[in-house]
């Protein structure tokens, strides 16, 4: 039996997907690891604080490189290129702890608030957050300008760019208290919401001819799950350190599973598909 010859292009985006997919692979195994010394934490992220920080951070700033090189065109481009620059936020600002939950970790408040040994962290992340975001922003014009890329094509992903960065740059300068309270909660529930939205577009695309409908049905299951998930994010936050079990762990464990199932469907569903935005 001969195998096909795929294109580099081809081989560019399965292996893309791959990759992605891939990362979530790197978040558990490293977190799994970690909790092997210092046991089940509240939540996926706290995990920032053990050794299984670097893989972590690599994993979400990954993540987020792909998504753009994947973005596609259209409406799935302008979800993705939005996903993507809440990603590296996940990974460069650390969620907040509580007192004594995470060994090395010490807060003097009475409930879950962010490490003051950890802030230096966040304002380096954040600071080259900033400048690179906005040296991707003038690349882009620049390419427009020299036509190499459609300024009409891009100029909605380049508008929420903008938008996001002039947020967190206003938020860190002048108020940054709240910023390291709930900057990555923010950027989570964000990042999932979109990618939610990602699964109901290719699930049910206005332009293209929609996919097969197994592939239909499971985006939409998806969908709906990064959506009960994030609705059972939101409510149990507030408590996350008042259950007995850890449930913002298993939430965020769910909702990183349904991002690797995605893209497992999508690499299968694509794969001798050279660009994700033709069908």
């Amino acid at each position: 039996m001969t195998v096909p010859v795929s294109t580099s292009i081809e081989r560019t985006y399965r292996y893309l997907r791959i990759g992605v997919a891939g990362t979530v692979v790197v978040i558990f195994v490293a977190v799994g690891l970690a909790a092997a010394s210092v046991g089940w934490l509240t939540s996926v992220s706290d995990y920032f604080y053990t050794p299984a920080r670097n893989a972590f951070v690599g994993a979400l700033i990954a993540v987020a490189l792909a998504l753009v090189a994947l973005s596609g065109r259209g409406t799935e481009r302008a979800l993705l290129d939005a996903a993507a620059l809440f990603a590296p936020l996940i990974a460069l600002v650390p969620t907040t702890v509580v007192p004594d939950a995470i060994p090395g970790v010490s807060v003097t408040c009475a409930h879950r608030c962010f490490p003051p040994a950890y802030e230096a962290d966040a304002a380096n992340g954040v600071g080259t957050y900033l400048v690179v975001g906005g040296v991707t922003v003038l690349v882009a014009l620049l390419l427009a300008a020299l036509r190499q890329v459609s300024l009409a094509a891009i100029g909605f992903s380049l508008a929420v760019t903008v938008a996001v960065l002039a947020a967190v740059g206003l938020t860190w300068t002048f108020a940054r208290d709240t910023f390291l309270q709930q900057g990555h909660f923010a950027a989570t529930i964000a990042f999932f919401a979109l990618f939610a939205a990602v699964a109901i577009r290719s699930a049910f695309p206005r332009r293209e001819a929609p996919p097969r409908l197994v592939y239909r049905v499971l985006y939409a299951a998806i969908a709906v799950g990064l959506a009960l998930v994030l609705v059972a994010y939101v409510i149990l936050l507030p408590q996350a350190d008042a259950y007995g079990i850890p449930l913002i762990l298993l939430a965020e464990a769910a909702a990183l599973g349904l991002f690797f199932a995605f893209w497992v469907v999508q690499g299968i569903e694509k794969w001798n598909e050279a660009d994700p935005g033709l069908r």
